[in-house]
């Protein structure tokens, strides 16, 4: 029971032991005994309001309400008009006992609320049963009202702790899967490098080892030879080793440059989802490093991705334009946009939490000295600026 409604129990219960007090008094009951059968009952009550301030044990309080039970029969008998304390113990029933148990107890507090009235006067009146009768219903039906309105509250509590636990638990096990997966990844990419390392480099390294030693102790007329087989030897590594390092570059990189790669994947886009594009690039576009093609390249995966998921948009434009002493590419959409208040201040994540993918685009473009800034507001579509400067740092 909460502080509050144990408040509002108790302001009632004194005001019903005042009220039955006097108009016992007033009915010819002697002074000292209606004090008396108050003070009792009232420290009976009271006396168990504090003991379960200590103590949750709830065979002790059915215990209490029994007794608390016995002495309000004694004031009824005396007198009649400590019927008036019959309310708190219909309140006291609805919340201690169970359903089955509540129910019997209210019917014989009831039963003894009728019919004091004609063990002390021989009469009664309709007034005397239905009054009582509503005001047992109403205590009882507030009292397990309120309990099942804490069990709901209960309920609510630990269904929103399940599912908080259950969504880090997911959070958790995703975190896990994608360390999992990359450290895979790496793995794979680690065996299959040193494989071609093995089976190419350094064979020919070893090839060539075996060589220049043979000739050490080789005749002078075999030495041109031997020259020639290193010298082809290691132009066929420089061969695999070029292969080897080109393998690592995105495969959309490979063999075109950044502009016909960004027309496929325009051209995937449309055919896949209907959305119509326009890809415009400068003529004449200045070279950049193999690096700064990958970033404006992830870039616009990225951003084409997120309009795929979420933009809801009927076209989209792509320029990749000469700035002067920068590349710039520009990805404009006319969908659903969003709130992109904060970013062009260079604001490290936005204010609801959200825009990972946004802060992983411009987190590459400033490992190479470049920036990424977004313009868009809901409704009115989306506006992504990446910039790089022509002269990029070296990568690492």
């Amino acid at each position: 029971m909460s502080w509050a409604i144990r408040l509002g129990q108790s302001i009632i219960t004194v005001v019903l032991v005042v009220i039955a007090a006097i108009r016992a008094v007033a009915d010819g009951t002697p002074v000292p005994w209606a004090l008396a059968l108050s003070l009792i009952f009232a420290g009976w009550y009271f006396g168990g309001l504090i003991l379960a301030g200590r103590t949750r044990d709830p065979v002790l309080a059915i215990w209490w309400l029994a007794g608390l039970a016995l002495i309000w029969v004694g004031t009824v008998a005396v007198s009649a008009e400590f019927v008036w304390l019959a309310f708190p113990l219909w309140l006291l029933a609805g919340f201690i006992l169970t359903l089955r148990w509540a129910i019997p107890f209210s019917v014989i507090i009831l039963i003894v609320v009728i019919a004091a009235p004609l063990l002390h006067a021989g009469s009664t009146t309709y007034a005397n049963v239905i009054g009582p009768l509503v005001g047992g219903v109403f205590a009882f039906g507030i009292a397990r009202g309120y309990l099942e309105l804490v069990r709901d509250g209960r309920e609510r509590k630990r269904l929103i702790a399940s599912l908080v636990t259950a969504q880090e638990e997911t959070a958790q096990l995703q975190d896990e899967l994608a360390r999992t997966q990359r450290e895979s990844g790496a793995g794979i990419e680690r065996v299959r490098v040193s494989r071609d390392i093995h089976d190419t480099v350094a064979q020919a390294l070893s090839s060539i080892g075996i060589l220049a030693r043979s000739a050490q102790t080789t005749s002078p007329d075999q030495v041109g030879i031997t020259l020639g087989q290193i010298d082809q030897l290691a132009r066929d590594g420089l061969v695999d080793a070029r292969r080897i390092v080109n393998a690592m570059t995105p495969a959309e990189l490979e063999g075109s440059a950044l502009g016909d790669a960004l027309r496929r994947m325009l051209s995937r886009l449309q055919n896949e989802t209907g959305i119509r594009t326009d890809l415009h690039i400068d003529d004449g576009l200045p070279a950049v490093s193999m690096g700064a093609e990958v970033a404006l390249l992830r870039t616009a995966q990225s951003a084409l991705a997120n309009i795929r998921a979420h933009a809801d948009a009927t076209r989209v434009v792509v320029t990749l334009a000469d700035a002067g002493d920068s590349i710039r590419l520009d990805i404009v959409d006319d969908g659903a946009g969003f709130d992109a208040t904060g970013w062009n201040a260079r604001s490290s994540a936005r204010s609801d939490g959200s825009g990972y993918g946004l802060r992983a685009m411009r987190s590459r473009l400033r490992e190479l000295g470049g920036d990424l800034d977004v313009e868009s507001a809901p409704g009115d579509g989306a506006a992504l600026s990446a910039s790089l400067p022509i002269a990029a740092p070296r990568e690492a």
